[in-house]
Formats: structure tokens, C-alpha cells, sequence
């Protein structure tokens, strides 16, 4: 058994336990280092952050305010606990620019676990195609390939032409990319008579559908997902049982209703908010902006850590109505001051051009003067006027929309 196999397949307990364990040492560690956190945290008992309980009574660090955030305390927005020279390997922007760093640690956005469920191994000759330049996605799976024992090729994007060449001298067996591009290589290939030796891929960046895996899959080649991101690294993992993805072993996930850092109910769409014991870049309670949720049990392959469905959506819902701008936490707050209220979903659609706002909200008794109440909270909150519809719980989809815009302008 490897090392990444035996820490998979540890006890569910025994692992919560060690987390939660590590996480008031590593908040303080946070606190002291970077100075954002340092102002986010103050005040608060750190050595008391032990559970999942604690951990989401702290504040919540949104990816979509990160640019405002960096461009008032650069380089990092006072996140990071590093800065330039030793410490600091390399800098990357991704579009914004959003700066990210990356430490000199090994396999440092820890990738090679989500590698090594692919089928990756040592003596591999790995095909990077995602870029080298500015974006990290490049040198995150250099250096996972790296900590497997793998050597690589730097192909990055483009130069499809050229690829082709180096796939055909060097006979390449592991491919990493997006899906869509290890599909253009290989009909070029084909087109060009050239024989690929791909059998395993980790395929990043965009949707992956069943009907592409199925057609790798009748080719040989055995292609799984990794969930990353360039501040957090690796969130989670698909695995050979291909039932929604193992979220990795050092971060903590958490699905929070969109706009909130409220944790949701198993099964229930909302918000992937990840806490990072990266001591360098200790992200702690960061919105991703992604849309999952999480599933019951463990996985079929083994690994026994939290799964979840995958990216299902955006949760920034943020919506122009009437020439005003409502968020999710704008529903969120209504929603805060009604308990009768479980679940509310505010729709927006413009019969006869004009914009119009239903709030759906599920209740078990409506009560005498609900609607009213309501309808005044939304008022207050939003400073728009908008109907609302009662209705049974349960009845809302699923799918962690909180505004639905319908509106047509046609």
C-alpha cells in the first residue's frame, strides 16, 4: 500500500479527528503570519476552532473579492505568510490579474495524490499541455509528476503541430490538459498516421462528459478529473469508482448556502468553501465561487474521505434588477430574519418588459402577516419592491440557485 493509500483509507473518524486537531494551531499560525488574517481573526479564541462548528462561526474570504483585496495590500492581499526570496519560488496571475504564489515545498498544490488515483507512476513520461506562463496550472502538475517520480514533457498550449512530433518520438504514456485538447492530438494524430502511446490522463479546467471518457476509455486511455484551483490547489479527486470526487486530505470542505458561510444539509447544492493547511498561503474559510454537494458514504475504490458531486454551476448569482444590483446575501439576510422561512429562491422575469421579483420561500405555516413581513424585509434589504409565494417545503429545486434570473429580451 502507498502512502497515498494509506492515508485515503483511514478511518472517517480518525481523520476528522486529526483536522480538526491540526486547525487551531494552524489559525493562529495564520493569524500571526498574514495580516489579513490577522485582522479577520482578532478577538476570537483560536485554541476553541476544534470542530466544524466552531470553524463555521468564522468569517468567510470570497475568491471574487480577492482582486479589490490585492490591489489594496499587495502582493497578496496580506493572505499570504511568505513574500519574496527563499521562501517563494514563483509568482503567477491568473485572469484578473489575481496573484498567487507557490512555495518551494514538494509537490506543493499537492496534486501527485490526484495523479496517482489516475494511474500515474514512477518512469512515466508525462504530456503537460496546460500553460507555463503567468497561470500555474503548468507548474502544478510539473511538480506532482515530479513528486511520483515522473519525468516531463513541457508541452503547454498550442503548437499542436509540434506536440504531435514530440508525442510521436518520445512515445509519452500519461497526458494532462484539458479533455477537449487530448482530443484534438489525438484525431490529429489518427489524421496523421501517428500511433499514440497515452494510458492515463488527469484532465482539468473545463466539463468532462461521459460520452468523451467512454470514447479514451475505448482507446486505452483511462482519464479522471482533478478539481484545483490556483489559490487552493487540489480540492478533490476523481477515483476508478467514478462516483463524484474524494475531496483531498489536507483541506476541509465545507457546502454553505450561497452568499452565507452556512454549512447545508447532506445532498444539498450550495457553495464550496475550502480551509487550506497550506502554511505559506493558509486560506482559511475561502468561497470558491463553485456550486457542489456533498454525498453520503464513502466511495466504492476504497478512499473513506468526504465526496462530492462536483462543479455543478457558479454560486455568484449576483443579478441587475431595476437598475439595482441584488446578491445572494441580500436573500440570505431575508431569509435570517424569518425562521418560518427554510429555503427561499427569488426569481426575476419581465412580463411586459417590466422587471418583476417573486421570492419563493418554503414554509411549513405561513402564519398571519408572513407575506406582509416578508415582503417588507425584502424592501428594507434590497430597496425593491417584490411578490411573495409561499410554498411547501422540499418544493425548490436542488440545484443552489438562490436569484434565477428568466427574464427575456427578446
Amino acid at each position: 500500500m502507498t502512502h497515498f493509500e494509506a492515508r485515503e483509507a483511514r478511518d472517517p473518524l480518525e481523520r476528522e479527528r486529526d483536522l480538526m486537531a491540526r486547525l487551531p494551531a494552524h489559525l493562529a499560525h495564520a493569524a500571526a503570519k498574514a495580516p489579513a488574517f490577522g485582522d479577520q481573526l482578532a478577538g476570537i479564541d483560536l485554541a476553541a476552532v476544534d470542530s466544524r462548528t466552531a470553524l463555521a462561526a468564522l468569517p468567510v474570504t470570497r475568491k471574487s473579492e480577492l482582486l479589490s483585496l490585492q490591489k489594496a495590500r499587495r502582493p497578496f492581499g496580506g493572505f499570504a505568510a511568505l513574500g519574496w526570496g527563499a521562501d517563494c519560488a514563483r509568482v503567477f496571475a491568473s485572469p484578473g490579474p489575481i496573484y498567487e504564489p507557490e512555495g518551494r515545498r514538494p509537490d506543493y498544490w499537492r496534486l501527485a495524490r490526484a495523479m496517482h488515483a489516475a494511474g500515474f507512476r514512477a518512469g512515466d513520461l508525462v504530456h503537460n499541455t496546460f500553460s507555463y506562463h503567468m497561470t500555474p496550472a503548468g507548474s502544478m502538475m510539473e511538480t506532482a509528476a515530479h513528486a511520483l517520480g515522473c519525468t516531463v514533457f513541457p508541452a503547454g498550449v498550442g503548437q499542436t503541430e509540434q506536440q504531435l512530433t514530440a508525442i510521436a518520438d518520445l512515445g509519452p504514456s500519461a497526458y494532462v490538459g484539458t479533455p477537449s485538447f487530448l482530443r484534438i492530438l489525438l484525431e490529429k494524430a489518427d489524421a496523421a498516421g501517428i500511433v499514440t502511446r497515452f494510458r492515463a490522463a488527469l484532465v482539468s479546467g473545463e466539463a468532462f462528459p461521459p460520452s468523451l471518457c467512454q470514447q479514451l476509455q475505448a482507446r486505452g486511455i483511462e482519464a479522471f478529473q482533478a478539481y484545483a484551483t490556483a489559490d487552493l490547489g487540489l480540492i478533490a479527486y476523481e477515483t476508478s469508482a467514478r462516483e463524484g470526487l474524494v475531496v483531498d486530505e489536507d483541506v476541509i470542505v465545507e457546502i454553505v448556502r450561497p452568499g452565507t458561510g452556512d454549512p447545508v444539509a447532506e445532498g444539498e447544492v450550495g457553495e464550496v468553501l475550502v480551509t487550506t493547511f497550506n502554511p505559506d498561503y493558509p486560506l482559511i474559510r475561502f468561497a470558491t465561487g463553485d456550486l457542489s454537494a456533498a454525498m453520503p458514504g464513502t466511495s466504492p475504490c476504497g478512499r473513506t474521505n468526504l465526496r462530492i458531486r462536483g462543479w455543478l454551476g457558479r454560486a455568484d448569482q449576483t443579478t441587475k434588477i431595476r437598475g439595482m444590483f441584488v446578491h445572494p446575501s441580500q436573500v440570505a439576510a431575508v431569509v435570517g430574519r424569518h425562521p418560518a422561512i427554510k429555503r427561499a429562491r427569488l426569481v426575476v422575469d419581465n412580463p411586459d418588459g417590466i422587471d418583476r421579483m417573486v421570492l419563493h420561500c418554503e414554509c411549513r405555516d405561513a402564519g398571519t402577516g408572513l407575506i406582509d413581513a416578508i415582503a417588507a424585509s425584502v424592501r428594507e434589504t434590497t430597496k425593491l419592491r417584490a411578490e411573495v409565494a409561499i410554498c411547501q417545503p422540499d418544493s425548490l429545486p436542488n440545484d443552489g440557485k438562490v436569484i434565477e434570473d428568466l427574464r427575456s429580451y427578446e
